[in-house]
């Protein structure tokens, strides 16, 4: 699976949120400044492209659905994103937010909390 621009991954959020829907609905929920709609469009369709969305014409109109979970998403971006520039460490990763002092030791306790007591 190919790594989305932002601009694509900004789309599927709205995709996301709306489930199934038309190009008007993803654009409702776009925060401002949102794209014009022929931007949008086009995106659309590159994820469609891209194997990320499937539509059904209705009428004139497309409805779109994602063809791929967020979660799904996710998992897969963040396994590439730490491979690359963590050499597949996630110690290294949480590691590199500690020095940042992007988290704070309170957020690590619950994290070490969340893998020593997971949820069944």
């Amino acid at each position: 699976m190919e790594k989305l621009s932002q601009q694509e991954e900004e789309a599927m959020q709205a995709v996301w949120q709306c489930g199934n829907g038309f190009i008007k609905d993803f654009l409702d929920q776009m925060a401002e400044p949102k794209p014009p709609y022929t931007t949008l469009a086009s995106t659309i369709k590159n994820l469609e492209r891209k194997g990320f969305l499937k539509s059904d014409k209705l009428g004139n109109s497309y409805q779109y659905k994602p063809l791929i979970k967020e979660e799904e998403y996710k998992k897969k971006f963040m396994n590439g994103f730490v491979s690359d520039y963590f050499e597949n460490s996630y110690k290294d990763l949480v590691t590199f937010f500690a020095k940042e002092k992007k988290i704070s030791a309170s957020e690590l306790k619950e994290i070490i909390n969340m893998i020593e007591n997971p949820k069944k």
